[in-house]
């Protein structure tokens, strides 16, 4: 018969890595379900001739947004700011995001930065990227030679 040291530190141990896992699945399903990383949310839409982003920025007004648009991505910034009132109360529950915010996205083709098109309307942004002439090109269509032997 082999006689076995116990080790407490060795049940703490593992102890620790069990909770650990417990907070950071909380952790990790708190912030998809509330989105916070994807401040604002976003649309995508590919049509023959441009991308159609949309952009879910309530509460703002266009000119608190700054928009610049690359070949390759769209970055979009601003600042929501809390109204006087609400600083003033005392919140039982506020699930309203205040503060600067930034949002890249990266666009899956390159666009025309230079023809943008761009509307602010009931708490949306939309964007109408022209694709470059290079990306509207690239479908080729192939011919067959009935003549194959």
């Amino acid at each position: 018969m082999t006689i076995v040291r116990y080790n407490p530190w060795k049940e703490m141990n593992s102890l620790q890595r069990q909770l650990d896992r417990i907070f950071d699945d909380v952790i990790i399903s708190t912030t998809n379900s509330l989105n916070h990383t994807g401040f604002p949310a976003t649309e995508l839409i590919e049509t023959e001739s441009a991308l159609e982003l949309r952009l879910e920025v309530p509460g703002m007004q266009a000119s608190e947004l700054d928009i610049q648009v690359a070949a390759n991505s769209v970055t979009v910034a601003g600042e929501r700011k809390a109204t006087t009132e609400a600083a003033d109360n005392k919140f039982a529950r506020s699930e309203f995001r205040y503060g600067e915010f930034k949002r890249v996205i990266t666009l899956p083709i390159k666009v025309q930065n230079t023809n943008v098109k761009a509307e602010y309307k009931d708490g949306i942004l939309y964007l109408v990227l022209p694709k470059r002439e290079e990306e509207l090109n690239k479908v080729v269509k192939v011919s067959l030679d009935d003549s194959v032997e």
